[in-house]
């Protein structure tokens, strides 16, 4: 199965979650959840990451059983294709559960997006490889709980790309091929300000470790901090670092609202049927 990403990926955000800091409780019921998933699909994403803990800055972490009985349902659902078309959907779960990993792509989920990079339960990583899975290993600093703490680094692009580096190279030691694993610098995990800014501006220094980048930015708190805006306001921050992103590089974007931005990604506006000149 080929897992070289085309450009631009979307993959669409799909929290089950009490307490996620965009939409909190919206989709916990499972006919919610796959309605939406399905709502992402037809505004573009090729991928729905299903996500059952939150990882917003200062959050909890919760037991497996939760994020088993908010996830799996759904997930299996979504990539049957019982309600959404005969081909189903690609489906990603975030997770750093092992447990949950496992369940996971056992009903048909493709991709596992580890916010720890395989850290928090290195076997993980083994059940990547043996299910020929794609994984998304992301940088943070600490946990959520604590990743805004004072955040601080030397130089912050150095010290992420030889994180991912080293994050790589644990991979595929543990049996998964190179082909399948995606790279996440983590903006607005354990940074600050700056530091997301500076990710940014030197962006092509990650992506020149050879494997697909995935950014997600999308609705988060420095954004507001740049513009002044609430969490569902952010939609043009969002648009306008995922276009700088899509310029030095990077290959997914993991967003929550789907249509607008890969109208922006493909060089379209609103009522336009063509991409704009470049």
């Amino acid at each position: 199965m080929a897992t070289e990403t085309p450009e631009p990926l979307l993959m669409g955000v799909l929290n089950v979650t009490p307490d996620s800091f965009s939409d909190a409780g919206r989709h916990l019921d499972p006919d919610a959840a796959v309605e939406q998933g399905r709502r992402l699909v037809e505004e573009g994403a090729a991928i729905v990451d299903v996500g059952g803990e939150s990882t917003r800055p200062g959050a909890e972490p919760v037991p497996a059983a939760f994020e088993l009985e908010r996830t799996i349902p759904v997930i299996e659902r979504l990539a049957a294709g019982r309600d959404t078309g005969p081909a189903g959907v690609r489906v990603s779960i975030d997770t750093t559960k092992a447990e949950v990993a496992a369940a996971a792509l056992g009903v048909g989920a493709r991709i596992v997006n580890d916010v720890s990079a395989f850290r928090f339960e290195p076997e993980t990583a083994g059940l990547v490889a043996g299910a020929g899975a794609t994984c998304v290993l992301m940088h943070m600093l600490g946990e959520p709980r604590t990743m805004q703490a004072g955040p601080r680094y030397e130089d912050v692009v150095s010290e992420v790309k030889a994180f991912l580096e080293e994050r790589l190279a644990f991979a595929v030691a543990e049996g998964v091929p190179e082909k399948h694993v995606w790279l996440d610098p983590g903006i607005g995990f354990g940074k600050t300000l700056d530091h997301n800014l500076e990710l940014l501006a030197r962006l092509d220094e990650i992506v020149a470790l050879g494997r697909p980048l995935v950014i997600g930015t999308s609705r988060k708190s420095f954004l507001g901090r740049l513009t002044g805006r609430e969490g569902g306001e952010r939609l043009p921050g969002t648009i306008a670092t995922n276009v700088l992103a899509l310029a030095a590089g990077a290959s997914v974007f993991r967003v929550h609202d789907v249509g607008e931005v890969a109208d922006a990604l493909a060089g379209r506006g609103p009522g336009d049927d063509e991409p704009a000149a470049r």
